[in-house]
Parts: structure tokens; sequence; C-alpha cells
């Protein structure tokens, strides 16, 4: 009697992930979606008449990811008369980024819109800022404590569940459903990240029982790319018959890349989350980077701003709102960057392409 194979059909699985949202938000709320945010002409104008400020304080600005969420928002507080009074870059570093929050308050923002690098290390430091009035909107995690409709407005994420799943499906497609992979996560209390994680190990195990995991190692950074060379000279010295590897983001991506090339592994598969320049032009140009799930940062950049608005407003906002994955591979490249960062893919990447 025929019977099905044990794994699921990619393509399928991939095709669901661009309209649903698996991921759930920090403190296990359900994702509420980015398109259900409104501001009508009347609230526009009292937020203009406000002369509000913000500050932007990132985790981190060392990567295409960042640059557009931090457009996205400058997009959006621009056309809300919002002035940006700061844009911070803590290098993945608590103590700068608990510097760089206080430093801003200085300036008396009515605005922060922050990702956390390290959510109980800089909790203090929120907590004062929301203490003194700021209406605080957070990216993807949220410090221990916290209170949302209290002590911030609400948490803007990725599908970084789903976009875990994605790079899965993505690397069972590349290896027609067998072989043997490695895993190169980030080893840090970092829920985004930890999410990524835990969904591509699921979706292997569920899904694809041919595929088996023979090495994993975390890497911290702040070095990611040079972490993840190391990581994964180690993973191909010590299994010589492995297929792919997936790294957690595009940075440590391209340093698997590197150790790839180093080894003489052409035929290596990686797999990743984020679609950063470099990546994408090792995929247009048909090397190791067969697919990656993809954010929607400068359209997550846009909500946030939003939802700083309804802050201003006391507008009852959603707890979680969250942007669907969006699975990358060579042939939807160009309109997925376009999709992603509202430009066309850049030259590089065209240029590759051929």
């Amino acid at each position: 009697m025929f019977s099905m194979p044990a794994y699921a059909d990619p393509d399928s699985a991939l095709a669901d992930l661009e309209s649903t949202v698996l991921s759930k938000g920090p403190n296990g709320e359900d994702p509420s979606p980015a398109s259900s945010l409104e501001l009508t002409d009347a609230e526009l104008q009292k937020i203009k008449d406000m002369k509000a400020t913000a500050a932007i304080v990132m985790h981190y600005g060392g990567n295409d990811w960042s640059r557009a969420q931090v457009e996205g928002l400058q997009d959006q507080f621009g056309k809300m008369g919002i002035e940006v009074v700061a844009v911070t870059d803590a290098g993945f570093k608590p103590e700068k980024q608990v510097a760089d929050i206080e430093t801003v308050m200085a300036q008396e923002p009515d605005i922060i819109v922050s990702v956390p690098t390290d959510p109980a290390a800089t909790a203090a430091a929120y907590k004062a800022a929301a203490d003194a009035g700021v209406e605080i909107v957070f990216m993807e995690n949220v410090p221990p404590g916290m209170k949302v409709g209290e002590d911030y407005v609400s948490v803007v994420s990725a599908d970084n569940y789903g976009n875990g799943v994605a790079a899965a499906h993505l690397m069972a497609k590349a290896l027609d459903g067998k072989g043997q992979i490695g895993l190169i996560f980030h080893a840090a209390d970092f829920f985004v990240t930890r999410q990524r994680y835990d969904a591509f190990k699921a979706t292997i195990a569920s899904d694809y029982p041919d595929i088996e995991i023979v090495a994993e190692q975390g890497i911290g950074g702040p070095d990611f790319a040079g972490d993840a060379d190391k990581a994964a000279s180690a993973i191909l010295t010590s299994n010589p018959n492995i297929n792919g590897i997936w790294a957690v983001w595009d940075v440590p991506a391209e340093g698997v890349i590197s150790a790839a090339r180093v080894s003489g592994r052409d035929d290596l598969v990686i797999t990743t989350i984020d679609l950063g320049e470099n990546v994408a032009i090792n995929m247009a140009s048909g090397g190791f980077v067969k697919g990656l799930g993809a954010q929607r940062p400068f359209d997550q950049g846009v909500a946030e701003a939003i939802l700083a608005g309804y802050g201003l407003l006391d507008k009852e906002a959603p707890d979680f709102v969250a942007l669907p994955a969006l699975p990358v591979t060579k042939d939807n490249l160009l309109e997925a960057w376009k999709t992603v960062y509202r430009v066309d893919a850049t030259d590089k990447i065209q240029q590759s392409m051929n």
C-alpha cells in the first residue's frame, strides 16, 4: 500500500507563512496585524500640534535590518510632525545601551522606540524613562517587570518563529529532505533569536525525519561574523559529511560563507534569517545561501511610529503587533528586496543575478 512521506511539502508550507504569524509575544500575547493600525486625519493633526520629539535607541546598528528599521521610523515620524532627536547604537552591549538611554533622556524626548539588548540588564533604565512619562514602543522584546499600557505602549516584532520555520523548510528543500546539518545560534538571553532557533529545530524534527542535526554551536558576539566563521570551521572539520549549516541571522551567515570557502565546501547549503546585502549577493550569484526568512523592517518601523502616536493620544493599542515572514530564494530575491526595503535591489545584487 502506498504511503505519503513523513516530511512536509516545503513549497506549500512556505506559501502559508506569508499570510500567517506563528510567533507569540514576549509574554505569550497573540499577535495583531500591523495592517490594523490606523491614525485618522484628525488624530494626525493632534499629534502634529504637539510638536513631539522621539529618540531611537538601537541594540545594534551594523546591519541592513537596523538601517531599514530606522528609515521606516524616520519616514513615518516625518509624516506625523515628530522630530527624531537621537539615534543610538549600543553595539549589543547592555551597559552602553543603559548609558544611551540616560543620555537621550537629558533631551527630554516624548517618545523612545527601542530594542533592549539584554532585557534584565536594561530594565531599570527603561522603567525610569517610563516613570518620567516617556511613551515607549519596544521592538522585539520587553524588559521584565514592565506592563503594557502602563510602562510601554506596545511591542512590534517580525514573525521570528515563522522565519525560523521558513529557514528550515528552505534548508529541507535545498537538501531534498535528507542529510546532515549544523546550527549556529545566538548564545544570549534574546527572545527573538531564541524563537528562530526553537522554530528551526522543531520544524526539522517534526517534518523532516531524514535530516539529522549533528552539531550546534552558540556565538555571543559582538563580532558575530568572526565568531560564526570559527564555529562553522569547527563544525566542518568535525563533521566532514555535513550537508548544510543554518545561521541565526545574516551577519553570522557571512561567517559561515567564509568558513565554507576556506574549507573548499562549494556544495554546502546555508539558510538563515534577514535579507542583508552580502547574503543576497551570495544567493544571487548561485552561492552557498539557498534561502532565508526575511523580516519586514521598514514596515516594522512604520508600525512602531504609529504606535508611538497611539501613546501620545492615549489611544488603546494592541499589546503585540507582528508582521509575517517572507521566505526568499534566488527566484524572488529582487521582488523581496523591494518589499523589505521599499527600494530596488542594489547594483551589486542585480549584477550578481547575471
